[in-house]
């Protein structure tokens, strides 16, 4: 999709970029009634990976690094390949989010699976390893504001489609992959994923508190770092202790009878 929109991205300033991200609705895939999908070259899927992390949709801000990266590597000289690979990696998950997911991929025993001290070395040396994606490929905008879960993705036409096309694509191409839905609307979109037979649920890990500063203390419980008696009651520990349980128990399964993937 990139061959339809970089003369658009080439021909914008970067300060037009960073004032609105879809450029005028130059950048706008499709539009009902408030829901805008808009382009960001999100499309490059990292054949190989073992891991694939899963958000809801990329937002404004992710958006438009990855748009201006895109343009950066576009006026270069880069082919349209190299812009939408350093496009993905220069928009990936980064700062604390980043450091609470490591730690609760490690806690479950991911890091074993993929023969990795840490999954912390998917962002660095073993960045092959791991493919970053959303459940809707493309940014999408309610009211002009980024999308959080409402309308449904499953029950909207223009959302279900995206989920028909991108993100069906992704996994059939990475099937084999265990995927990491950061979030409930996330994984809404892979449960429906399931549903069309183009992913095995056994490989899905459900259940991880997101990653956000938001989401902290159900992340220090779900690491153990929180004792049960000082949550507050929103946390739901219940939840999550039947969600580390299960992924737990889904990640030794693995570790047990699958070969873990070459160092």
């Amino acid at each position: 999709m990139l061959d339809r929109f970089s003369s658009i991205l080439t021909s914008s300033s970067e300060a037009d970029i960073r004032y609105d991200v879809t450029l005028g609705s130059r950048l706008v895939i499709s539009k009902a009634e408030s829901v805008t999908v808009s382009y960001a070259p999100f499309e490059h899927i990292q054949h190989g990976a073992k891991v694939v992390v899963v958000g809801i949709t990329p937002g404004a801000q992710q958006a438009r690094n990855a748009l201006l990266e895109a343009r950066r590597q576009l006026i270069a000289g880069a082919s349209n390949a190299i812009a939408l690979q350093k496009a993905k990696v220069f928009a990936s998950f980064s700062g604390p989010m980043r450091a609470n997911l490591v730690a609760m991929l490690d806690h479950v025993g991911l890091h074993r699976w993929a023969g990795l001290s840490s999954t912390a070395e998917l962002w660095t040396n073993r960045s092959d390893l791991v493919h970053f994606t959303s459940a809707l490929r493309y940014p999408v905008f309610v009211n002009g504001a980024n999308y959080s879960g409402q309308p449904s993705m499953t029950a909207t036409p223009v959302l279900r489609q995206l989920l028909e096309t991108c993100l069906k694509e992704e996994a059939v191409t990475l099937s084999k992959a265990i995927w990491v839905p950061l979030g409930p609307k996330a994984a809404q979109g892979l449960e429906w994923i399931i549903q069309q037979g183009a992913l095995d649920r056994n490989n899905v890990l459900i259940g991880l508190p997101h990653p956000s500063g938001a989401s902290g203390e159900r992340i220090k419980y779900f690491l153990g770092q929180k004792r049960r008696s000082d949550l507050s009651v929103k946390t739901e520990p219940e939840r999550l202790d039947a969600a580390r349980q299960r992924i737990t128990a889904q990640v030794l399964s693995l570790c047990t009878n699958e070969p873990k993937p070459s160092a």
